[in-house]
């Protein structure tokens, strides 16, 4: 069984305005997750060199402070722009092998920059999965034609990709547009009706908008799903951990 988490952590702000990675790391260690892909990451510069000792990183590298202290865990980072002097994007990290990795440029118009960050994972049985993590724009426009660079030949249908599939991220869809109509037409998706009486992941205590969704090819099979919701992860971030447990087919 392969469980994966998809989060948006708001630059490490929580709903209280403190920036604290380690808050973050503490929400993360606890889902237990083989695959975790992270939303809005800020990753700057260490004051140090050399592989990362938890108790001298700062947080300023959020992606390198994370797996750090959730420990046992490589990474891989997909600028999409900068925040402040530093990188700001998505994030894969994983406990089994990254063995390559691509990030997508999906700007779409004048307003932010945005992408997705590819992740070829190696599983056990050695295959290898394709982790999509996109984080897509807040106008309508702007998502269609981000929906349209997202599913092309160069990503999503390159057909080097083609059966191990999982795309998830923030998408700021709430309601089915392009976006959910394209992938649904190459992948599944979670439904989550039989799963919450309040569909909602954004914001984290008084939800009314469902962005964060999870799409993967069949021979990937959904045999659970979730969303956390301890006291911690509602301060941590003003998005809710969507964690998602996959039984990939031969």
């Amino acid at each position: 069984m392969l469980r994966i988490v998809s989060y948006n952590i708001h630059k490490c702000r929580g709903l209280d305005q403190r920036v604290r990675p380690a808050r973050i790391a503490e929400v993360l260690r606890g889902l237990d997750a083989d695959v975790i892909a992270l939303q809005e990451v800020v990753c700057g510069h260490e004051d140090q060199n050399g592989d990362p000792d938890p108790s001298t990183l700062t947080g300023r590298d959020q992606a390198r402070y994370i797996a750090a202290h959730i420990g046992g865990y490589n990474y891989v980072f997909g600028e999409n722009r900068k925040h402040r002097r530093s990188g700001y994007g998505n994030a894969i990290l994983s406990r089994l092998p990254i063995l390559a990795a691509e990030n997508y440029d999906l700007t779409a118009s004048f307003r932010e920059k945005r992408g997705c960050l590819r992740a070829d994972i190696q599983l056990p049985s050695g295959q290898v999965l394709h982790l999509f993590n996109a984080h897509l724009g807040t106008g309508y426009i702007e998502r269609r034609r981000q929906a349209h660079k997202l599913v092309h030949e160069s990503a999503l249908k390159n057909p080097r990709f083609y059966g191990r599939r999982i795309v998830l991220g923030d998408f700021n869809e709430w309601s089915r547009g392009l976006v959910t109509e394209l992938l649904s037409a190459h992948l599944q998706t979670v439904d989550l009706r039989p799963h919450f009486r309040r569909l909602p992941s954004y914001p984290t205590f008084m939800p009314f908008m469902h962005l964060d969704h999870i799409y993967f090819d069949p021979v990937v099979k959904l045999r659970h799903f979730a969303m956390d919701r301890r006291r911690q992860t509602l301060i941590a971030s003003d998005h809710l951990p969507l964690i998602a447990e996959f039984e990939v087919a031969a």
